[in-house]
């Protein structure tokens, strides 16, 4: 039937629908799907028995193992010709050998007996899958606990390395190098990082080890519980490296003090930290105590760039004496001390050069007066290829007194013109260290950015330093040719090259300076005019490939940092003797020519140097050669070693500020 308005129509209700009408002409007809095979439904129907758990897994590898181990047992008495001629008996057999092969006792006789030793096999195979599971778990607990760095490290006289920024691989591999003549050393590395990652970044990053061992762990070095791990109280030193962030110089604090819990009151242990931010340097020292010693990293950045801006070339010195591969400072303990002048001890030091007096109480006489004499518990400062090539000989070396010249007249020093390319949160600590070492009118002049918080930046140092030296702040890009070809570069006497702070999602900051360096190296080419550049760098890696001129210098703060923990982690005294070489009072280092203290275009020994030095007052260190390829800086040379002194070689010096 079928309804026209309100009336039903029989007879219409099966009627056949019109092509293209209705609702079957809307809807198009689904293809049919294709059986599944009889290998997919056994497939799935395997994948469904075996999701049913353990049980599910026991009885299809017992129902496999039968299939093999059947049909192998009953080939093996069908081929013997010992078998026995019976089916009994050879089913008995097959039944022997498929049980001794799953371990199922493989006994004969009445049901109940080979049901209980099947029973017994049972229990027996239960107990040692179980026994070999649990050691196996055990095991790779075990292991997995050590792979994440959570074990502890029971050591005696090794040292702890707390934290991980860029000073990492400097310090390990030094430490390293530092170990090479003793016995076989430990170095423990605790940091907020995965055990894995830290042993590839040193596998890739850090030098040959050698026999020292480098042990990685995991965990907050502020934490205690995870301090513990590398057993910091039985430890030689710790080192507590500098956070790569300023803000975050607070965890450093916060470690110091976890540290100075663990090690207690009456503590042996040195311990060597650093911050960035001077404003918790007083902190740090109050958390670590009286034994720790607390490096201001962004002040030794500055003090190193401006030394080398002084006096080109002086980066390779600072190099030398705190690299563990060439020589430095060493302290002799000899019981023929007491008594004698440094006067006296210096000419007695065939194969060292001694620098000074290091006093019992940890104070150190830098370059002192040739009479002073050495009291008990004194002991020499001397710089030497390790500590065990220095010794007191009977006679001094003697040398040819007719070869030493007269000290030159002093002369004032004329004013000179600094250029400072770039910004960062050193460029204050610098500006204010060359007012206080540059001659009376000099100037800086500074090319920064034109940002607000880099002008008002140049503004305040301007108006601080106004009194000692003008800043001028020209605003503009260094990293942008139109910047560098608008400079005259004629008319300064250095150029300091500044990078960028290194921030996140910044990339890094070294990218920007070797723009720059490009640019200067361009323009030198272009003019002929040669300028003294002086270059602070973040990556040591990329000092490497870096555009250089003839006496360019390289301040990598990060490395020499890393080096300066390392040398004071070994020998406590020279916290005090490099922070009198880093001030501007005091013996400091310098460069000065060689015919202030010798006859040049002839030869002579070094001892006749040393000799010339020692009577005003100054310690000759070693030489920088004018002629050798490289740099050509030698220190601690052999003092009988005669050779041929050129006009324009320099002699490196520990001596009073000019």
């Amino acid at each position: 039937m079928r309804r026209e308005g309100n009336k039903v129509v029989p007879g219409q209700r099966n009627a056949p629908r019109a092509p293209g009408t209705g609702r079957a002409a809307n809807t198009r007809p689904r293809p049919p799907y294709p059986a599944p095979s009889a290998e997919a439904r056994l497939r799935y129907w395997f994948d469904t028995t075996l999701a049913r758990g353990i049980p599910a897994l026991c009885g299809w590898l017992a129902l496999g193992c039968l299939a093999l181990v059947v049909p192998v047992s009953a080939l093996l008495v069908w081929t013997d010709q010992r078998a026995p001629a019976t089916l009994g008996s050879r089913i008995a057999a097959v039944w022997r050998s498929t049980g001794q092969t799953m371990r199922l006792g493989g006994e004969v006789g009445p049901p109940l007996r080979v049901v209980l030793s099947v029973l017994l096999a049972l229990i027996a195979l239960l107990y040692v899958s179980t026994l070999v599971s649990l050691i196996t778990t055990g095991l790779t607990d075990r292991l997995m606990a050590l792979d994440r760095g959570r074990a502890v490290i029971l050591e005696r006289g090794h040292t702890v390395v707390l934290g991980w920024s860029e000073q990492i691989p400097t310090v390990v591999s030094e430490l390293a190098a530092a170990h090479t003549d003793r016995y076989r050393r430990v170095i423990a590395v605790l940091a907020d990082r995965d055990k894995a990652a830290m042993e590839e970044d040193l596998h890739t990053t850090a030098r040959a080890t050698g026999r020292t061992r480098v042990l990685c762990r995991t965990g907050r070095p502020a934490d205690p519980v995870a301090l513990a791990r590398v057993s910091p109280a039985t430890a030689d030193c710790v080192l507590v490296l500098p956070r790569d962030d300023p803000r975050d110089d607070a965890e450093t604090v916060k470690t110091l003090l976890s540290l100075s819990a663990s090690l207690g009151e009456d503590r042996r242990v040195r311990v060597v930290a650093a911050v960035r931010d001077d404003r918790h340097l007083a902190a740090a020292r109050l958390a670590g105590g009286p034994r720790t010693t607390v490096l201001d990293v962004d002040d030794i950045s500055a003090r190193l760039v401006v030394d080398c801006a002084r006096q080109p070339g002086l980066s390779l010195v600072h190099q030398e004496l705190l690299d563990f591969a060439g020589h430095e400072f060493h302290t002799l303990r000899d019981p023929r001390l007491p008594g004698l002048t440094f006067e006296e001890a210096a000419g007695a030091c065939p194969e060292s050069i001694a620098v000074g007096i290091a006093h019992d109480d940890g104070t150190v006489a830098l370059n002192p007066p040739l009479p002073a004499r050495f009291r008990d518990g004194d002991g020499l400062l001397v710089i030497a290829r390790d500590a065990y090539s220095t010794r007191l000989a009977d006679l001094s070396v003697p040398h040819d007194p007719r070869a030493l010249t007269p000290a030159p007249h002093p002369a004032p020093a004329p004013a000179e013109r600094i250029l400072l390319l770039g910004w960062n949160r050193r460029a204050p600590r610098i500006a204010d260290q060359l007012s206080r070492r540059t001659p009376p009118g000099s100037t800086l002049d500074v090319v920064a950015g034109p940002r607000g918080a880099t002008a008002a930046a140049v503004r305040s140092v301007a108006a601080a330093l106004a009194p000692r030296m003008p800043v001028h702040h020209h605003p503009g890009d260094p990293a942008l040719r139109s910047t560098t070809d608008a400079l005259d570069l004629t008319g300064y006497d250095v150029v300091i090259v500044l990078g960028p702070d290194p921030r996140p999602g910044r990339g890094d900051p070294d990218d920007r300076t070797l723009v720059t360096l490009l640019h200067l190296r361009a323009r030198e080419e272009e003019s002929g005019h040669h300028v003294p550049v002086v270059t602070e760098m973040a990556d040591d890696r990329n000092r490497l490939i870096a555009p250089r001129a003839s006496g360019a210098d390289f301040v990598v703060s990060g490395r020499l940092v890393g080096l300066l923990m390392t040398q004071i982690s070994q020998n406590p005294h020279l916290t005090a003797v490099f922070e009198e070489l880093l001030s501007p009072a005091g013996n400091t280092l310098h460069l000065r020519p060689a015919a202030h203290y010798v006859t040049t275009g002839r030869t002579t020994s070094f001892a006749a140097v040393a000799a010339s030095a020692a009577r005003r007052g100054e310690c000759a260190i070693g030489y920088r050669s004018a002629t050798a390829p490289g740099h050509g800086t030698r220190l601690n040379p052999p003092k009988t070693r005669v050779r041929y002194w050129h006009a324009r070689d320099q002699v490196v010096l520990i001596a009073p500020g000019d």
